[in-house]
């Protein structure tokens, strides 16, 4: 039961100043210091210790309706206020929303004042990296509205709002994709879907070449396991965080989808078959852990987009933190699997129902600040 974020038409504006043009071969890096040897900055693995998690209280009647709004907001706050008791947390908020989210939030959670579209700060916000020295830096990749599928202007300026909070440089770009559809082990291997990141709404008359050279140069990768992923069925045109998960160097958690009337049935099969003959950077087969998603959900939420997945959870400093959608024995064994993963952290499982309602979970309400 993988469902996802179906096509948003409420409040759709299409917003922000990247013109969806050809880009030619070659000339897709950055202007000005940003063009260091391939392996200059690195972005890190996600359960690398963290100095801070970046969040945004973006969720409006206009995208999500009178219904969502609030039990939305609610779930935020549970997000934030379980992952304060590991490390800080940094929440972007409309300036008219203060109040209500100083009401649910930990008084340890920050609140920045900033304008947004949405709740997103996976895909709008910057990915974070690092380089030699350790000297921090935010890649800014021109965040569109997922293909022009939904209202972004807003969202557009969030990865150089943050970079600037964090006080560091910006990485600019021409590829457009987002942080849902990167993942890394922080050793050269990263995983991708060819449904997003070369998608002709992103990135049109980019070849695949292209497209790899420059997340090499920004992302310190080595190796790209391409998935097929599926686009046209979800808003994201299937990011890599719902399907396949680095639980470390050489160890992935890959989605399996047991009903074969899900459109997701065959391409989480496809995934595993290619996760399987693969390789890592160092050339090393890689170990896969499937994780099936739940038979069943909580009825209160449940719509045609409602992502009932376990693989989009979130491991900060100390902690893994997961979904639960009330399938005990699905939810058990999701907790146990990441346990066996993540030795020594806790796993915390959370009712994130109506974020799951919007068609994402708790990796996409999240943005991880290295150390």
């Amino acid at each position: 039961m993988l469902k996802r974020r179906e096509f948003l038409q409420r409040g759709l504006r299409i917003g922000g100043a990247l013109a969806l043009t050809p880009l030619a071969s070659g000339c897709l890096g950055g202007a000005g210091g940003e063009t260091d040897s391939t392996d200059s900055w690195r972005m890190p693995d996600e359960s690398a210790p963290h100095r801070a998690t970046w969040m945004a209280f973006g969720a409006s009647d206009a995208i999500w309706g009178p219904q969502l709004l609030s039990p939305c907001r609610d779930a935020l706050a549970l997000i934030a206020n379980t992952i304060v008791r590991y490390e800080p947390v940094k929440m972007l908020v409309r300036q008219s929303e203060l109040a209500i989210a100083r009401q649910l939030l930990n008084p340890k959670v920050e609140l920045l004042s900033q304008p947004l579209d949405d709740l997103w700060i996976r895909d709008t916000g910057p990915v974070f990296v690092k380089n030699r020295q350790g000297k921090l830096a935010g890649v800014d990749f021109n965040f569109n509205g997922w293909g022009n599928k939904q209202a972004y202007a807003q969202d557009a300026e969030v990865a150089e709002f943050v970079c600037a909070q964090a006080g560091t440089p910006v990485l600019h770009s021409k590829l457009v994709l987002e942080g849902g559809g990167i993942e890394v082990d922080g050793e050269g291997t990263a995983i991708m879907t060819e449904s997003c990141v070369l998608n002709r709404n992103r990135n049109p008359g980019v070849s695949k070449a292209d497209c790899e050279a420059e997340l090499k140069r920004l992302l310190g990768i080595r190796k790209i396991i391409w998935l097929p992923g599926i686009a046209g069925r979800d808003i994201t045109d299937g990011h890599t965080d719902f399907y396949a998960r680095f639980a470390g160097p050489g160890v992935v958690v890959a989605g399996l989808e047991m009903d074969p009337d899900s459109f997701d049935y065959a391409v989480t099969r496809a995934h595993l078959k290619i996760l399987r003959a693969a390789t890592n950077a160092q050339g090393r087969k890689l170990r896969v852990v499937e994780m099936q998603g739940p038979n069943s959900i909580r009825p209160r939420f449940d719509n045609s987009e409602f992502a009932a997945g376990y693989i989009n959870f979130y491991v900060c400093n100390g902690a893994v933190i997961a979904p639960q959608f009330g399938d005990i024995t699905a939810d058990n064994n999701a907790r146990d699997t990441l346990r066996e993963l993540f030795p020594g952290r806790d796993v915390i499982q959370l009712d994130i129902d109506a974020i799951a309602a919007g068609g994402g979970g708790i990796h996409c309400t999240t943005q991880q600040q290295p150390a």
